[in-house]
């Protein structure tokens, strides 16, 4: 992905687009990711996925599970594994909020993207969310077509 491609992005290196279609998202935080040599250079090139994977707090840490960034095409022995669990950076009472949030029932910390912060670090927004049910997803997609459907007789009008 070349820089032009990053800033029509907005700047988001992986977006996980099945979050906002399985959840609703309650409360959005950004995080550091701490990663190694090869995950940032395959993460800037636009390679990971964020779909299945989920956040946990362990031991007083926070840690990504599931998220698949495949090993560096150009690395030797010492290359990453791709599904290795990957610890998030956040301060300790963001830590203890979380961890509260996420034994309600129903809740769970989903990384919604990976983007690059203005300093040109790795960052991951981090999603507080609430499953939905079927019957949502379909009002969802009801909701998506009616507002399209408007925008559609709006321009037609104006055109003439």
């Amino acid at each position: 992905m070349s820089g032009k491609d990053k800033k029509r992005n907005g700047g988001n290196l992986t977006v996980n687009r099945r979050a906002t279609h399985d959840y609703f998202v309650l409360e959005r935080l950004e995080t550091g990711i701490e990663l190694v040599g090869t995950e940032v250079k395959v993460v800037r090139n636009g390679e990971a996925g964020l779909t299945g994977s989920y956040a946990q707090v362990k031991n007083g840490q926070l840690f990504l599970n599931q998220v698949m960034i495949p090993p560096y095409a150009f690395g030797n022995r010492f290359n990453h594994d791709s599904l290795r669990t990957r610890r998030l950076l956040v301060h300790k009472r963001e830590i203890r909020k979380l961890q509260a949030m996420s034994e309600q029932k129903g809740l769970s910390l989903i990384p919604l993207r990976l983007y690059l912060s203005p300093k040109g670090l790795v960052k991951v927004e981090l999603g507080i969310c609430r499953g939905k049910a079927q019957e949502d997803k379909r009002e969802t997609i009801k909701r998506r077509e009616a507002d399209l459907e408007a925008r559609r007789a709006i321009s037609k009008h104006y055109r003439g």
